[in-house]
């Protein structure tokens, strides 16, 4: 079995890179003629397999399509940028986004898997997702499905599953999980794959080290105050906090709480 190569994948992230933002990583070999080569040598090794037969045509036509896709990609990724711009009183420029969020890495990488997957790529949007989240710290299934002028602030810690759906206009900060609530097995005791993750409408704001778990939709302009559990779906225009802290007596030694 002939396997893709991580180096390639780098190489072939790099040029995406470069095209996207071409002011901040110039690069001397960022044409997309360049990048159509190694992206159909890494398209070979995981479309043609001893079980499934893939013409060379149809790899040339996954390139092609991806390639073609790189203006809307930038597109994407430039209203990214400008989500963390109007978000984020601590950034100054594009370029401090651009060249220091983690979030763009991983929403580079998401963006390129994700429109791969629906290519119908096996195996390299998921290894694309996983180069990221080694990097940043932030994990997205490259099946979720995420809108335009998405930001993540901080960003560590960060799980998105794969049925998720997020509007446009959504921000989430440092340890916020989309999560499973659980699983649906078939009669060989196999998980099947089902929706199970949340839906965040349009203008949905999600704090620190928040979980969302199972197939619950968030409504729009929501705002979700850190440290909550939500299993349940919220109606538009809600404001969802933690339980207040309960201070109780000291105790003394010997006692627990």
């Amino acid at each position: 079995m002939t396997v893709p190569s991580h180096i390639e994948l780098e190489k072939i992230m790099r040029l995406v890179r470069s095209v996207v933002f071409p002011s901040y990583y110039p690069n001397r070999e960022s044409s997309e003629q360049i990048l159509r080569g190694l992206l159909y040598s890494q398209l070979s090794t995981v479309m043609c397999t001893q079980d499934k037969a893939v013409s060379g045509e149809e790899i040339a036509r996954v390139a092609d399509d991806f390639v073609a896709y790189l203006p809307e990609l930038k597109r994407l990724l430039l209203t990214d940028v400008q989500a963390a711009l109007h978000n984020d009183p601590a950034v100054k420029d594009a370029a401090e986004v651009i060249l220091c969020y983690p979030f763009v890495t991983a929403m580079l990488h998401h963006r390129t898997a994700h429109r791969l997957l629906q290519l119908g790529v096996p195996l390299l949007p998921r290894m694309l997702s996983e180069m990221a989240h080694s990097e940043t710290g932030i994990d997205i299934h490259p099946a979720a499905t995420i809108g335009e002028y998405f930001c993540i602030d901080h960003g560590t810690g960060v799980v998105i599953g794969e049925t998720a759906i997020i509007g446009n206009h959504v921000m989430l900060y440092q340890g916020v999980t989309l999560g499973a609530r659980n699983f649906t097995y078939d009669e060989q005791g196999r998980p099947i794959d089902l929706p199970r993750h949340p839906i965040l409408e349009d203008h949905v704001t999600v704090y620190s080290n928040t979980s969302i778990l199972g197939r619950v939709t968030i409504g729009h302009d929501t705002i979700v105050g850190g440290n909550v559990w939500l299993t349940h779906d919220v109606p538009p225009n809600s404001r969802i906090l933690q339980q207040k802290a309960i201070q109780s007596p000291c105790f003394s030694d010997g006692e627990g709480i």
